[in-house]
């Protein structure tokens, strides 16, 4: 904020006969002044004195007239002097208002200037954006409607349609790959080799974009794959957020290799084999009601999340060297040929309640963390627990081991708890130390 300049008295102009009235009275009071000193001559006896007298008094006169006129023209010269640094300032301070002035009316047009060009600046922006979002909408609505095309080949067109859109336009990602997942879930014809194709290139560019150390990564995609039919799915080495395979029919082998996962995966879906081999992430792992009619390969997988394998049945199943830190639940399933835990490291609790495994169970080396359930577990052919470490609870309340089973080498920070466990009386068994089982056939 500028400072208010101080305000100055309107001046006055001087009237002519006060000058007039200044002289008379410099002039009366030299004659006053010469009066009084001829008088005072006058008075001297001698005439020579006297002569000198008169002439010094009118000297004298004469000098008080002359400093009087003198000590008015230096007042008149002051106030000349005065007048003029006063129209001085009153110059200056109208220059400097001026100057002033100019400056705001130059910051106006200037702030005018640049209002008006911000304004058509967002006029173009808008006309751009607008042409763009016909561009892109033309663009998608032509992909999909190629995506629709009754020919396989037009088709397979649409798909990469589709894929270069969603990579020119971060935007559109999301909606594509929606797109892309709806025409999975579409049933689709049987014994049709070129339908199969252009099912197995749309998985290949969902998959191809999941890659975090790709340039063509699409980061937060998530996969809504319920009831789909897939045939050989991989997303080896993928990161996937909230992928969802419920109900999902997958043909070949499914591959979550080297994968991360993030949020929720649900894959309780029909497999012929299920690799997730190396798997990483926090992710909830759900397996319930999942049937795998070959072979699920959890190996050197590292499980932050939970995992749940309720109810699903599982032809052969390996988990060896699987580091699960949160509980793993497999209550109620079914395992109709083998399954091997072998080195795994359960850090959290573990339940195998009512679960049944018709052939080999091997959890040897394996390490129990927390609490370790086998309540109503049928084991099968052989079961070994051999060298496993057991740093909480072993409940095996109600279990039936059908073959040979032995705990040779395993140690127990509590007692197992084997309350009405039957084991088959004719085959070798090795028990912890202190346990007794009851045998089978008095079941």
């Amino acid at each position: 904020m500028r400072p208010t300049p101080p305000r100055e008295e309107p001046l006055r102009v001087m009237p002519w006969w006060l000058v007039l009235v200044g002289l008379l009275v410099a002039a009366l009071l030299g004659w006053l002044v010469l009066d009084w000193l001829l008088g005072e001559a006058d008075r001297a006896a001698q005439p020579d004195t006297r002569a000198t007298l008169r002439i010094d008094a009118i000297r004298t006169g004469l000098t008080v007239v002359a400093g009087t006129g003198g000590g008015l023209a230096l007042l008149l010269a002051a106030r000349r002097q005065w007048i003029g640094e006063r129209a001085q300032r009153h110059q200056e301070a109208v220059a400097a208002q001026d100057q002033a002035h100019r400056e705001r009316v130059q910051a106006h047009t200037e702030a005018v200037a640049e209002a008006g060009q911000r304004h058509q600046e967002r006029q173009a922006e808008a006309a751009e954006h607008d042409a763009a979002e016909r561009r892109l909408t033309e663009l998608y609505t032509g992909a999909v409607e190629l995506l629709g095309n009754d020919n396989a080949a037009v088709r397979l067109g649409g798909l990469h349609a589709l894929e270069r859109l969603g990579q020119d336009n971060t935007a559109q990602r999301e909606t594509i790959v929606a797109v892309l997942c709806a025409y999975l879930r579409m049933p689709a014809p049987q014994d049709d080799a070129r339908e199969a194709e252009v099912r197995r290139t749309a998985q290949r560019v969902l998959t191809r974009h999941l890659r975090a150390d790709d340039d063509a990564f699409w980061p937060g995609v998530r996969l809504d794959l319920t009831g789909a039919r897939l045939d050989g799915f991989d997303a080896a080495g993928c990161t996937l957020d909230d992928a969802d395979l419920t109900g999902a029919v997958c043909a070949g082998t499914t591959s979550l290799a080297g994968a991360t996962v993030r949020g929720r995966l649900r894959l309780g879906a029909t497999f012929a084999d299920l690799v997730c081999d190396d798997l990483r992430g926090d992710a909830d792992i759900v397996l319930d009601d999942a049937e795998i009619t070959g072979r699920v390969s959890f190996e050197r997988a590292d499980l932050a999340g939970d995992l749940s394998c309720r109810q699903a049945i599982i032809c052969r199943a390996s988990f060896r060297r699987a580091t699960l830190h949160r509980t793993a639940t497999f209550d109620a399933a079914h395992f109709t040929h083998s399954v091997t835990f072998r080195e795994a490291f359960f850090l959290s609790g573990v339940s195998m309640d009512r679960a049944t495994i018709a052939g080999y169970a091997g959890f040897r080396l394996a390490r129990f963390g927390d609490l370790a359930l086998f309540r109503w577990t049928k084991f099968g052919d052989r079961t070994s627990f051999e060298g496993a470490r057991f740093d909480g609870i072993a409940n095996f309340g109600r279990s039936r081991f059908h073959g040979p089973v032995t705990f040779e080498g395993a140690t127990f920070a509590r007692p197992p708890l084997v309350e009405h466990a039957r084991a088959t009386a004719g085959d070798p068994h090795v028990w912890p130390k202190g346990t007794t089982v009851g045998r089978l056939d008095d079941d």
